[in-house]
Formats: structure tokens, C-alpha cells, sequence
């Protein structure tokens, strides 16, 4: 009996598993292309005097991608080259946009954690110039914290509520125009939420700076965040638990309570979350609002305060070294409270959520 009887496979096909023109490339090897088009750039760059490293990174991911594809088309065909290629492509984006970030966290730990300390977290700039060494940061952490919290209490349940009413009561014109102006909100400045507040709060009806006046600021940055986050997270519970609940004689406003909510809890804490991050960076509303101090005040209803965005703002301002180092370490401050924020909300999520389990 001939060989071919004996073995029916084509004869690409048995040709050893190793080899790249067996009809696929290995497993290894978009990292063996990554490593050549690393090296290839690198020396591309390096040959011709090119300063910058994003130049290099650049390069050599047109260069893996393009190896990707012609090292495909040989090998393998056009058609996996091209799904090759689309992978590829997806790999480079996903690389791009990691290392601006991972940059990002990079400097800002290591040159924050150069005052970063239990003094710098338990002392205010009292006392202390700004030129000077020394001084904290525990007013302005205190200022954010209670501004973001009484901007979250103000904002979360309007645009709570508001959520709820589109999902499941609204229909006509009314149901229109408040998406519509939600969506307006959306894009307004920040500058814009701050100088409203200045023009009716407190020159129309007289008060001072306060805390609370950058609150109601931050607050409306805050409710279209929240509003379309939690209608878009209601619109995901599926309608049957809606009608099994009525259908038992559940009245409505009782199955929102009871079933919608409870369902679509994680999501609605992660969009909280994301509005809080939003806000809690802010800047401008604050310098026309809070004014900004050196001192504590526990008060924020009366009086200037201070926040973390217009601590970090005064302090790289002045320039010196000294300003330098509390800025950076003021901005890690930040990353970790907002950090620390989005991990009780996913505590919250998990704990709220309905159990699956029997």
C-alpha cells in the first residue's frame, strides 16, 4: 500500500510541526515579532538621531504591525494576515494607551512620596511660606472631602431620581427636554457651573465664600454624569423582573424600589464613582467659590476653604522646590482618594447586588 494511502493528509500538512510554512505561525511568534520590531525601532531612532522616545515607540509599532502582515501573508494567507493585522492593531492601541498612564502613576508616586507622611497629611501650611520646607496638606483634604460629599448628596439623589423618571415614567415632550437639556449639561465648562453659583448665590443673594458654595458647583458637573450613568444602567434590567413583579400586584413605585434598583445597584455606584472622580479634580469653580486658605476650617458652610486641585494649583505656582514636592505629593494624595472612593463603591456594589446563588 503506497504512503499516500496510509497517511491521507496533504503533504503540508505533514510537514513538521515546527515549521513556520506549515500553513500557521507559531504561538510564539507575535512576541518574537514584538521583540524584532523593538529592536529595529530602537536602532531606527537611535540611527537617526531622534531625541524622543515616543518617535521610537512609534516606530516600532508600525513596524510590528507591518512585519505582522507580511510575515502572515507568506506563512499563512491574506485573509489571516488581515486578522492578524486587525489584532495587532488593537494590541498597539491598548500598549499606547497603558504607558501615558502607567508614566502618569510612575511620577507622580515617585515624586510624591518624597514629603508624603504623617506630618504632611496631619498639618496645614500655617505658619509656613511658601518658599519654605515643610507645611501639609489636612486642610485641603479636608475641604475636598466635605465638598465632594455634600456635592454627592445633593447631586446623586436628583440625578437619581431623574434617571428613574426617563426609564420608566417618561414619555412626550417633558420626557424630551430633560434628556435633552441633560445632555446640554454634559458639556459645560466647569467655569460656567462656577460663575452661576457666583452670580446668584453669592452676589444675587449675598453670601460669602464657602465650601458649600463650590458644593452646589460641583454638584451641577455632577447630575448629568450621574443621570445618564443610571438610566443607562436601568435601561440594562431586563423587563421580565419588572413584569413578574407587577404581575404578583406589586404596585410600581414598590418594584422600583424593590427589584430595579437592587438590581442595577452596581453599575448605579459606579457611575456615582465616576462622577465623584470628575469633580473631584476641579479647579475652577473652587477659585471663584472657596477662595482657598492656608488655615483649617471645619466649617463648610462659613468661610474660605481649600481643596486638593487648588492646593496642588498654589503650590506648583510658586515654583520652588519646596512648592514642587507638596504639589506632587498633594496629587498622589488625590489619586488615593479617589482610588479609595471607587473601592468602597465596588464593596458597596458587591454587597447591594442581588445573590445569584441558590
Amino acid at each position: 500500500m503506497s504512503h499516500a494511502l496510509q497517511d491521507p493528509r496533504p503533504t503540508g500538512a505533514r510537514r513538521s510541526s515546527g515549521s513556520l510554512t506549515r500553513g500557521g505561525l507559531p504561538r510564539w511568534a507575535p512576541a518574537g515579532i514584538a521583540v524584532v520590531s523593538i529592536a529595529l525601532g530602537t536602532g531606527i531612532g537611535a540611527a537617526a538621531s531622534l531625541g524622543s522616545k515616543v518617535q521610537w515607540g512609534l516606530i516600532a509599532a508600525l513596524l510590528f504591525v507591518v512585519i505582522t502582515y507580511t510575515l502572515s501573508s507568506v506563512v499563512e494567507n491574506r485573509r489571516q494576515a488581515k486578522d492578524r493585522v486587525a489584532t495587532s492593531v488593537v494590541w498597539v492601541c491598548f500598549v499606547l494607551a497603558v504607558i501615558p498612564l502607567l508614566s502618569l502613576i510612575w511620577v507622580t508616586i515617585s515624586r510624591g512620596l518624597k514629603v508624603l507622611d504623617g506630618y504632611f497629611l496631619t498639618h496645614s501650611m500655617s505658619g509656613i511660606t511658601a518658599f519654605d520646607e515643610g507645611g501639609g496638606v489636612y486642610h485641603a483634604l479636608l475641604g475636598t472631602i466635605e465638598q465632594v460629599a455634600l456635592a454627592t448628596l445633593i447631586a446623586a439623589p436628583i440625578g437619581l431620581l431623574t434617571a428613574v423618571y426617563l426609564v420608566e415614567y417618561g414619555k412626550g415632550s417633558l420626557a424630551r427636554a430633560v434628556t435633552f437639556f441633560v445632555d446640554v449639561m454634559t458639556g459645560i465648562p466647569s467655569i460656567v457651573a462656577g460663575l452661576f453659583i457666583l452670580s446668584t448665590w453669592n452676589l444675587m443673594l449675598g453670601f460669602g465664600p464657602s465650601g458649600f458654595a463650590g458644593s452646589m458647583a460641583l454638584a451641577i458637573l455632577m447630575m448629568p454624569v450621574v443621570v445618564r450613568s443610571t438610566e443607562e444602567m436601568l435601561k440594562l434590567v431586563p423587563n421580565e423582573l419588572r413584569e413578574a413583579s407587577l404581575a404578583l400586584g406589586v404596585p410600581k413605585w414598590r418594584t422600583i424600589l424593590k427589584v430595579v434598583l437592587p438590581t442595577a445597584i452596581g453599575g448605579i455606584s459606579t457611575g456615582v464613582m465616576l462622577a465623584v472622580a470628575r469633580i473631584a479634580g476641579e479647579t475652577a469653580p473652587i477659585m471663584l467659590l472657596v477662595f482657598g486658605a492656608q488655615l483649617i476650617n471645619n466649617n463648610p458652610f462659613e468661610g474660605a476653604q481649600s481643596s486638593l486641585p487648588l492646593y496642588i494649583w498654589e503650590q506648583y505656582k510658586v515654583g520652588s522646590e519646596a512648592s514642587y514636592d507638596r504639589a506632587w505629593a498633594a496629587a498622589l494624595v488625590l489619586i488615593a482618594f479617589v482610588m479609595i472612593l471607587n473601592l468602597v463603591a465596588r464593596g458597596i456594589a458587591r454587597w447591594k447586588a442581588p445573590k445569584t446563588g441558590r
